[in-house]
């Protein structure tokens, strides 16, 4: 049988306050950790009363009211715990931090019940926040499955809410090596366009000017090279999902190997023998997040990581270079 937690959260209202909604305030928590749509998925289940009672999310707190939240913990997934391939760069009692290799999906999900980060995570780790779903244990944000590079999981509640206010507070910083289709005509800019849901493919994203939530995406080039290519520094100031490769395909830049929002098979069977010989080592988006910065949940000060690029990406940047035409 499934263990589960309790967390069991007073409400006291004085006369300074003003009535809330019971998802607003569980979300603005942190004691808490979630998000309001994760907030609102656990009342819609009944996994949230106020004094004994199931409320709906609009409901607004009272003097006194006590509410409770119930939901099960890591512990469901112990038994899916197996040897995963990546490297654990720090780790202590609050948080680990990882360098994802390409091609591992990060939590279970439907088609992918084994073999995930979350899987390898829960057996080299003792304890994993259970604030987040109880599939995605610790996990406070997340890479495509073949995007590589590193990520921050949450050991403790603490360190889960700390972490997850970071994020949506913009105070995270990230920078990612991106290679990109087409050569830069300048040395630096700034995408600053809106993301969201794609109107007809609906498990992709699209630049959306009238309905998309902002999305700020700043790039700079590292070097460029003659057959068509530049290697950027690429810097998210928002976290939409796939946001740089959406905001790279939609400038006209698309990240090399994203089959998604970038070119197939077919565009390249259509370039040179030269560039088709370059495919040979592109299995995968060209995407890696190479530096991670924020403020941990125990000390409050800031703290970065970096991580390598990974071979496949380095051997495709030294085979470019060594076929940089003299004259460019």
């Amino acid at each position: 049988m499934a263990k589960t937690i309790t967390k069991t959260f007073s409400y006291h209202q004085t006369s300074a306050d003003t009535a809330l909604r019971l998802d607003k305030y569980l979300s603005d928590n942190r004691n808490v950790g979630l998000s309001r749509a994760k907030i609102q998925k656990l009342i819609e289940n009944g996994a949230v009363t106020v004094n004994g009672e199931k409320k709906k999310a609009s409901y607004f707190l009272a003097t006194g009211d006590t509410i409770k939240i119930v939901y099960p913990t890591s512990s469901v997934l112990l038994e899916a715990s197996e040897y995963i391939e990546f490297d654990i760069l720090y780790e202590d009692n609050s948080i680990v931090v990882v360098n994802k290799p390409p091609g591992l999906v990060v939590h279970p999900s439907a088609g992918h019940h084994k073999g995930t980060l979350v899987n390898g995570l829960l057996q080299r780790c003792k304890c994993l926040s259970a604030s987040s779903d109880p599939t995605r244990p610790g996990i406070v944000h997340r890479l495509d499955k073949d995007t590589s590079g590193l990520m921050v999981i949450a050991k403790s509640d603490q360190a889960y809410a700390s972490l997850a206010l970071q994020f949506k507070k913009r105070e995270v910083k990230k920078s990612y090596l991106a290679l990109a289709h087409g050569i830069m005509e300048k040395e630096e800019g700034t995408i600053d366009l809106p993301i969201g849901r794609h109107p007809v493919r609906r498990r992709e994203m699209s630049v959306s000017l009238l309905t998309g939530r902002e999305a700020i995406t700043e790039w700079k080039i590292v070097s460029v090279f003659s057959l068509g290519f530049s290697l950027l520094r690429v810097k998210p100031r928002t976290g939409r999902t796939h946001q740089i490769r959406v905001h790279m395909a939609y400038t006209g830049y698309p990240i090399v190997g994203d089959v998604v929002y970038g070119y197939g098979k077919r565009w390249w069977k259509k370039q040179s023998l030269e560039l088709n010989e370059a495919l040979a080592l592109v299995k995968r988006q060209m995407l890696h997040a190479e530096r991670l910065g924020f403020f941990h949940p125990d000390s409050l000060r800031y703290v970065e990581f970096e991580a390598p690029a990974p071979k496949d990406m380095v051997f495709l940047i030294k085979w470019l270079n060594e076929h940089q035409n003299n004259n460019f």
